[in-house]
Formats: C-alpha cells, structure tokens, sequence
C-alpha cells in the first residue's frame, strides 16, 4: 500500500484493544500518516485490560499527533480531506448500530460520517458479543452500503460466545489495501 493518511478510530471493545494496537504500530512502521480518533468512552474509561491515559499516550506517541476526541474536532476530517481512508478498530456492536442508523454523535461516528460524505473508503473492524443477534440486521445493512468495507470475520467462541463475532485483525492492512482499490477483502466470513 502506498503512503496513506489513516483515520485510525477505536470504540469500546478493550479486549481487542492489543490486537488493534499492534496493527496501528504496523501501519505507522510503514510510513503512514495517521489520524487517531477514540470514542468517548474509549478516551475515558479505565478497565483490566488497561487505562485509558495510557492508550491515549501509546496513540498520540506513535501517531505524533493529539488523539481527536470530541465531535467536533472529528467534523473537519471529511470536508477537509485530512485521511485517504478510515478505519475503525475496534468497532463495536454500538457504533456499528449507530453507523446503520445514521446516528452520529460520537467522535468515532462523526469521522466516519465525514468520510463517507465525500466518498472516502471506511473499513470497520468489527468486536462484538452480539454480532449474531441483536447487532445482525446492522451488520447486514452496512455490508450493503457503498465505500464501507469490513475486515474479515470470525466467530471467536462458539461454544461458550455463540453469537459473537470479531475481526481477524491480521487482515486489517489486507483490508485497507482492498478498500483503497474499492473491494471488499474476500471470505467476509471466515471459517
């Protein structure tokens, strides 16, 4: 993939937090140019799997540039052309449901608002418990709509988690390189 400017949005899964982690270092190592961008809820709550002032610095370290966090910092993205391409990761059954109704009143959502409007592509790595239930139709509404783009799919515990659904965040880059390009990264589901 040639150098990029990356909108690099993350929700409030932050169990997959690490997995993500490692794919922002990845692309930054490659020598794009990222934008970060957290939910409020990612920018402020401090779980077991680590605290949000830390995330926050690891993000604005590596990106060498202040985390947008706020609706309004996340408006411009879009009319002023600051990203080639928006990734949420992790998405969440949450943002996904708001994505598919058009809701847009978080940081995350704005930016990806923003992008669609003026046509960029937007590639959602999905973490969810409910991807298989409640959170289904919007996947099935988003798989639908023009310029959005998934990273591939798996369920992660079928056996104890039967209708969770997360992304293979090794695809990520595969995924951003086929949205560049307008195609959807194949099996969207894998086995």
């Amino acid at each position: 993939m040639e150098k990029t400017r990356i909108g690099f949005a993350m929700c409030g899964s932050f169990c997959t937090f690490e997995p993500a982690m490692e794919q922002l270092h990845l692309l930054a190592e490659q020598g794009h140019k990222i934008l970060p961008i957290m939910s409020k809820t990612a920018s402020e709550t401090d779980t077991r799997f680590g605290r949000a002032s830390d995330f926050i610095w690891e993000l604005e370290d590596t990106c060498h540039h202040k985390v947008i966090k706020t609706i309004a910092e996340a408006e411009p993205i879009g009319p002023k052309h600051l990203v080639d391409l928006m990734v949420v990761a992790p998405c969440t059954g949450n943002t996904l449901a708001k994505l598919s109704w058009g809701i847009t009143d978080t940081p995350v959502t704005m930016a990806v608002k923003s992008s669609l409007r003026i046509g960029l592509p937007v590639v959602l790595a999905l973490a969810t418990n409910d991807a298989l239930a409640a959170s289904a139709q919007n996947l099935g509404r988003l798989l639908n709509v023009k310029n959005l783009y998934f990273v591939p799919l798996r369920q992660d515990n079928p056996e104890k988690k039967p209708t969770s659904l997360v992304c293979d965040f090794s695809q990520l880059i595969p995924a951003c390189e086929a949205a560049l390009q307008g195609k959807q990264l194949q099996p969207v589901l894998q086995g």
